[in-house]
């Protein structure tokens, strides 16, 4: 695409040439200025003559199926804006604001330590019932709103995809502060249960971030995926919530691993263990409160299936963001 601007007052013209397709926007032009000598004369339509006129080239980043760490860096302030604005917007018009931070986990944690504790009657050990279940709500709370916002961020944010261009990669990027700030708050309310309760974090609480890490990987890649495929086939965002909540009773997130074992048959189990969140639930309560253990084996099965998962989702999405635009 070569485009040609002629400034009368400046009596300066100058030529760039747009490299690129599909979602190729010329929003970039506005900041431009011409190197051109005030006396060069206008452009009068006609062909060029034949003096060179200086071009420069543009080229339209994103087309690879790598990550460009360096372009996401220099759009560092884009995405800390669209993170900032989904915290403003969360609780916007609400009566009690943020406190929801902490009212709904401790409210979820209630209700299913009730059901699972007190109605299903499935032991938690030496821990008591609320204390277990709120620990296993804080890895599947990150896992489950960093799928569910990061899939349909592209079509939440059509029109600004198809005005501009950016590193779409941002979006579902943007997604992670969020989560992590409520997280923040979780670990504070949990701090205060251990002290009430009176149980002291053993020294793999340490181990506990490299559970997080491999638990955000996993939701990104899937996400990354399913937010690819939401572009076109929207039918992706009534799938999303359907499996989570299918996912969510085939993991240990309010019982024990060991109680599935004296209720269901080997082979069940088996294809049960096949869910990577049995590894990084246990993972993540044995770090947390000293419940459970941590399998070296299921946790090393979470790892390569979260590093696959995520290396995908990243081909996809990368594969597919020069079409976001125009079929958006």
């Amino acid at each position: 695409m070569v485009v040609r601007f002629n400034f009368q007052d400046a009596k300066q013209t100058f030529v760039v040439i747009r490299e690129g397709d599909g979602e190729a926007s010329l929003s970039f032009l506005g900041s431009m200025t011409s190197n051109l000598p005030a006396s060069e004369p206008p452009f009068n339509g006609s062909p060029a003559s034949d003096s060179p006129r200086p071009r420069q080239v543009l080229k339209a980043g994103g087309g690879g199926a790598s990550l460009n760490f360096h372009e996401i860096w220099l759009y560092r302030d884009l995405l800390w804006a669209l993170s900032s604005r989904e915290i403003k917007l969360r609780y916007r018009q609400t009566a009690l604001g943020a406190i929801w931070v902490i009212i709904q986990p401790i409210m979820s944690a209630g209700i299913l330590s009730f059901v699972f504790n007190g109605v299903a009657g499935l032991k938690t050990g030496d821990v008591p019932p609320f204390l277990f279940t709120y620990a296993g709500t804080l890895i599947w709370t990150v896992f489950n709103t960093t799928l569910s916002k990061a899939s349909s961020v592209l079509v939440g944010n059509a029109s600004l995809i198809s005005k501009v261009y950016f590193p779409r990669l941002c979006l579902p990027l943007s997604v992670v502060p969020p989560v992590l700030l409520d997280l923040g708050v979780s670990l504070v309310m949990l701090t205060a249960l251990l002290i009430k309760f009176g149980i002291l974090p053993t020294i793999a609480v340490f181990l506990w971030p490299l559970v997080l890490l491999i638990t955000l990987m996993m939701a990104l890649g899937i996400a990354l995926v399913a937010a690819s495929l939401m572009v076109s086939y929207r039918d992706v965002q009534y799938i999303i919530p359907v499996a989570l909540n299918l996912l969510f009773f085939a993991s240990p997130v309010a019982y024990a691993t060991s109680e599935v074992a004296k209720k269901v048959p080997a082979w069940a189990v088996g294809i049960y263990n096949l869910n990577p969140l049995v590894g990084l639930l246990e993972a993540s309560r044995f770090c947390l409160i000293g419940q459970g253990e941590v399998n070296a084996g299921a946790l090393a099965y979470s790892t390569i299936g979260a590093v696959i998962v995520f290396a995908i989702g990243m081909k996809c999405f990368k594969a597919m963001e020069r079409k976001f635009a125009d079929v958006i």
